[in-house]
């Protein structure tokens, strides 16, 4: 299954979400010039390594990439999902709730592999907190997906419950069974992905708590 759209459209200019896009776009872009030594030098000094943990490197990592198909697909997700999010949430409101949710990923990861030496990048930490923010506040979406059958292609749509609840199960199963290896080998941070998605949910929980309350106020005003 490919996403491609959702069914909602957006009320506002989403300006906070194009800008993300457009500052990963340039960090990605100054990443290909990089060779493969460079690069990897380049993801020790600006990527999370929790045996050298440091905070401004959570922020500096959200904004890297291994490669096209992680840049591509972190993008799309958060051009679908971002776009409501900030109408709801508001544009400052949605960028500091984007960070928050890319360093309590980081932190997440961080705490199940302390010792791990390999460098955290990418944006999808942060991503997974809007996916979880959208999966309450948006409950009756549907997902428009591409859905590959052998060599047909079909365009479906899809609640948006069951898409992100089975990204979520993945993330989760798939973090589950890394549990077992004593330090990160690379490759997916899924705890990372889980952190992220649980407290963008919970922020959307508390975000659709006090959308309820002020219209039972103003309802009550009238």
């Amino acid at each position: 299954m490919f996403p491609i759209s959702d069914v909602i459209p957006s009320r506002t200019r989403p300006g906070v979400t194009m800008a993300l896009i457009a500052l990963n776009t340039l960090a990605f872009l100054y990443e290909l010039r990089l060779d493969d030594e460079q690069l990897q030098l380049f993801a020790y000094v600006y990527g999370v390594v929790p045996a050298g943990f440091s905070w401004p490197d959570v922020v500096t990592s959200m904004f890297l990439h291994d490669g096209w198909m992680h840049f591509i697909g972190n993008m799309l997700y958060l051009w679908i999902f971002g776009d409501n999010v900030e109408d709801h949430l508001g544009h400052g409101r949605f960028l500091a709730f984007y960070l928050l949710c890319g360093a309590a990923a980081a932190t997440v990861q961080v705490f199940v592999h302390p010792f791990s030496a390999i460098p955290m990048i990418g944006a999808s930490g942060a991503i997974a907190g809007v996916m979880g923010a959208y999966f309450v506040l948006f409950p009756q979406s549907r997902i428009l997906t591409a859905v590959f059958l052998l060599v047909f292609i079909d365009i479906v749509e899809i609640p948006a419950l069951f898409f992100l609840g089975i990204w979520f199960l993945m993330q989760l199963f798939s973090g589950v069974g890394s549990l077992g290896a004593t330090t990160a080998v690379g490759g997916t941070a899924f705890w990372a992905h889980v952190g992220g998605f649980a407290v963008g949910a919970a922020g959307g929980l508390v975000a659709r708590m006090r959308a309820t309350a002020r219209r039972q106020y103003w309802d009550g005003v009238r």
